[in-house]
This record gives structure tokens, sequence and C-alpha cells, in this order.
């Protein structure tokens, strides 16, 4: 009813703001075939929804709103396969992300298994998953990271992919060029790539860091 008071105005532009929200299954897929017969006769429209396949299949443009305004814009080709910015990629692949800040000698590793433990329980990681994840951390922090760099800066970036089970995790740190790799632990460098799927490091400069590690854990 209101889309077709709205059309009875023949507006140069319809606006929608959440079009589906509250309804049941059934009226969601009634509205959306409505939208998507008035967009292939060529009606205007700007539609802000949260259903990502309804607005891959509809739109030709596609804004992505975040920090107070347009985050990042482009085609839906461009957005849904291939987003430039971090925002963007972590909302359309629906990651739950965790971030870790860890200064100077005295790191509290104790505190962040804590943490990872919360986040794993509210996002329904697997008990092996998180034990993985709490490992890497602390080799690669502990054992390898700390005995290089006198004043480190480490940043730690945890993401699960719910849909593929996936988990990543990005350590960036500053100091010179470091690959684990050529570190002086050997002993837990091994331990590291016995336990992740996939470790690659990668010179960085950005935001005072030097160095990126990045980890996948299946």
């Amino acid at each position: 009813m209101a889309i077709a008071r709205a059309l009875a105005m023949n507006p140069e532009v319809l606006l929608l703001d959440e079009p589906t929200s509250a309804l049941d299954p059934t009226m969601v897929g009634e509205v959306q075939e409505v939208i998507m017969q008035l967009a292939a006769g060529g009606k205007t429209m700007m539609i802000v929804t949260h259903e990502m396949n309804f607005a891959r299949a509809v739109c030709n443009r596609v804004f992505y709103m975040d920090e107070g305004g347009i985050y990042e814009e482009g085609t839906p080709e461009q957005i849904f396969e291939e987003p430039r910015r971090e925002k963007t990629r972590r909302f359309i692949r629906q990651l739950k992300v965790l971030e870790l800040h860890f200064e100077g000698q005295d790191i509290d590793l104790y505190d962040a298994g804590s943490r990872i433990r919360a986040y794993c329980a509210k996002h329904e990681l697997s008990y092996e998953k998180g034990y993985a994840i709490i490992l890497v951390l602390e080799e690669l922090i502990q054992q390898i990271l700390l005995p290089a760099l006198p004043d480190p800066k480490i940043h730690a970036v945890v993401e699960y992919d719910r849909k593929s089970g996936e988990a990543a995790i990005d350590v960036r740190y500053n100091g010179g060029s470091l690959d684990p790799a050529a570190g002086g632990n050997a002993l837990a460098y091994r331990l590291l790539r016995g336990t992740v799927s996939e470790m690659v490091y990668t010179p960085v400069r950005e935001d005072g860091y030097s160095n990126c590690v990045h980890i996948v854990i299946r």
C-alpha cells in the first residue's frame, strides 16, 4: 500500500527505507518482486536495506554507509565481490572480528586469552579452533616477536567467517624486517606451521607497522 501510494504521485525518485523489515517470509518475497519489477521498468529508486542478496540483484549502484557517511561506493560486482575498504569487506562477508593491541614487553597474554575465549563462545567457534587461535598468538608473540623487538607494538585482528568456518589472523608489528620463518626460535615457528593452514609474511608500511603475518586456521 505504501509503495502504491507513493507511485500514485509519479515521483522521479522513489525512496524506500527497509521496505522488507518486520514482514513474514511470504510478504518479503512479494515486496521484493514488486521492487524488482519497478527497477526493470526503469523506475529510479534509492533503497536502504540489510538484505544483501536482494540489494545485489536489484541495484546498479551500491553505497555502503559507515562512520557517519558514505564509506565506500561502487558497482554491485565491485562492492560484493572485491570491496576495497576493510569495514565494507567485513560487513559484506559477515565476518566476526576481534582486535587485540599490545605494547611494551609486559604483555598480558592471559587477558588476551580470556578475551579470545569469550569471543569464541559468543560466535560459536569450536573449542579446537579457539585453542588454535590462542596457541598461535602465544607462540608468535611471546616466543618469536617479543625476544626480537626491544619496544614492541603489535596489533592482532581475528576474523571468523561463520559460513566457511575459517578463522584468519592478521598480526602487524613494528621494528625492522622480521619474518618469523627467519627468526631465532625455529621450534616455535615449526609449532606455528603445524597448527595453521596458511601463514604468509609481508613487509608493510602503515600506521607505524612494518611487518604483517597473515594466518589462516581452517
